[in-house]
């Protein structure tokens, strides 16, 4: 008998960076997320009109939006917003996945690409927030190497980033002789 049950079958879409013309599939992703996933992402309660405000925000302030998706949809989410301000370069991370798709590894796989584009516009550290019981996310933050700490209700998150390779020397280029 063929198994039909998709719960827990790999994932079909693809991971990249959303662009700017598809802020309405993000705000789309971010309404469809039941009230748990909200409570979740956002470390409490959430109504549709500040998901509308935080995704437009979001895009105007330049925030790196890394999508799953499948089919034309967004269906899971990664951010990285700039802790302008601080005395290193700094990011901010958070992530969302829509209820049937979670525990099917799709946070690793964002977490991995949004720490690889983190690195590459030459942040040093990522921090993240949740609220205590949220025990997925309190998981995927330790597997990425997170120092994780529980203060004023939450729990907070560090993530060190290694720097990028330099570029390595090849011989002749970039040397002019003079004749």
């Amino acid at each position: 008998m063929l198994n039909t049950d998709t719960r827990h079958a790999p994932p079909a879409g693809v991971i990249r960076h959303l662009r700017p013309s598809e802020l309405g599939q993000f705000k789309a992703h971010l309404l469809r997320l039941d009230m748990e996933s909200r409570r979740d992402r956002f470390n409490g309660p959430t109504n549709d009109a500040f998901l509308e405000s935080y995704a437009e925000r979001s895009f105007q302030r330049g925030t790196i939006v890394i999508g799953y998706v499948e089919n034309g949809k967004v269906l899971g989410a990664a951010e990285l917003h700039e802790c302008a301000g601080e005395p290193t370069p700094t990011g901010e991370i958070a992530f969302s996945v829509e209820r049937e798709l979670q525990h099917r590894g799709l946070g690793s796989l964002l977490f991995e690409r949004l720490i690889a584009s983190a690195r590459s516009f030459g942040y040093e550290k990522l921090n993240v927030t949740t609220h205590p019981q949220n025990e997925a996310m309190k998981r995927l933050a330790r597997k990425f190497n997170a120092s994780l700490r529980f203060e004023d209700g939450e729990t907070q998150g560090v993530i060190e980033i290694e720097p990028p390779l330099p570029v390595p020397a090849r011989p002749g280029v970039g040397s002019f002789a003079m004749a």
